[in-house]
């Protein structure tokens, strides 16, 4: 597998990356919900899945969804609210019409699933178990389905039926992706690794509203939506910390992910804990943000004469906290 930026080996060295046992050719993971079914960003000139180490593809349930009422999306400052609702084709039609057509040379391919019962979650992953499909993604977070979806992922008990149910029908590797919106996201996640996690996606998108001051009603149809990039971003790298902490003797690794948008943002991910580096909500300004992402890496791993990538996950040393004397205002 060749990338189309990275001019020489040396470069795709330091990138490499293993995650879930999958070999990557680069540290950046295209997040689910934001890039179809891995070839809506193929059709923009310049832009290769072969920057990147994998894709999650879209959310996927056992029948065919709609998806929420318009609007559907709505810029924030410095974010974007969604509330798509999983609109997708069903699991069928995704394995037997969309996988086909995808090039697994290119990268890595995720899929993400999604479900309103324990069976419907166990049932999708055992039909993406027979298809060529690299790893599965738990979808327990969604903010924006009535049912299942961030019920499940803000309930660690439930967390922990969904994550046993789908790993007792696949050996694929299972990334559980894990919902900022709840109480302790550290025992949620002890509780996936209990039950047969392989890695974690950290985090989903907070709830939010917009509002439409002259109809005084909300702007998105369902009335609040999962709010993405930048402004979310100091939040989602606290969570990876925390994770990373509660869980590193476990060797879990983890898709840093929440308003990722430059280079220092990758770098400051990493640091955190995450073994990888999802870009979502950047793709829809800058489709070809990803090259330029990974040779800022490389360049500051040459600056800090880093051999590899893999040597910044978890380098983040604590400030000491401040004695009593000097806590407050």
């Amino acid at each position: 597998m060749q990338h189309s930026t990275l001019v020489n080996n040396a470069q795709q060295d330091k990138l490499a990356v293993d995650f879930c046992g999958l070999s990557l050719t680069s540290p950046l993971v295209l997040l689910s919900g934001c890039v179809g079914f891995g070839e809506e960003y193929t059709r923009v000139a310049g832009f290769s899945n072969t920057d990147v180490g994998a894709v999650c593809l879209k959310g996927t349930t056992l029948e065919p969804r709609l998806g929420n009422q318009p609007h559907r999306v709505a810029e924030t400052p410095a974010g974007m609210l969604n509330a798509i609702g999983l609109q997708n084709p069903g699991t069928d039609h995704v394995v037997n019409t969309i996988l086909p057509a995808l090039d697994f040379n290119e990268t890595r391919f995720i899929a993400n699933v999604s479900g309103s019962t324990v069976e419907e979650y166990a049932e999708v992953t055992r039909r993406f178990n027979d298809s060529p499909i690299d790893a599965i993604e738990i979808n327990i977070s969604c903010p924006n389905v009535k049912e299942g979806g961030v019920t499940f992922g803000n309930d660690p008990e439930m967390s922990a039926r969904v994550v046993a149910a789908c790993r007792a029908v696949t050996d694929k590797p299972l990334i559980t992706k894990l919902s900022p919106n709840q109480t302790d996201i550290t025992d949620n996640a002890r509780r996936c690794i209990d039950a047969g996690t392989d890695g974690f996606a950290v985090i989903n998108t907070l709830m939010g509203m917009a509002i439409d001051i002259d109809r005084r009603v909300p702007v998105i149809g369902n009335n609040q939506g999962g709010l993405s990039g930048p402004a979310i971003k100091p939040i989602a790298l606290l969570k990876v910390h925390q994770v990373y902490q509660a869980c590193k003797a476990h060797n879990i690794p983890i898709i840093g992910q929440g308003g990722m948008a430059s280079v220092n943002d990758a770098i400051e991910f990493l640091i955190a804990g995450a073994s990888t580096v999802g870009v979502g909500t950047a793709l829809f300004y800058d489709p070809l943000v990803c090259s330029k992402l990974n040779k800022g890496i490389v360049a500051y791993l040459d600056r800090h004469e880093l051999a590899s990538v893999t040597d910044l996950t978890g380098s983040l040393t604590l400030n000491n906290p401040p004695s009593a004397a000097c806590a407050g205002g």
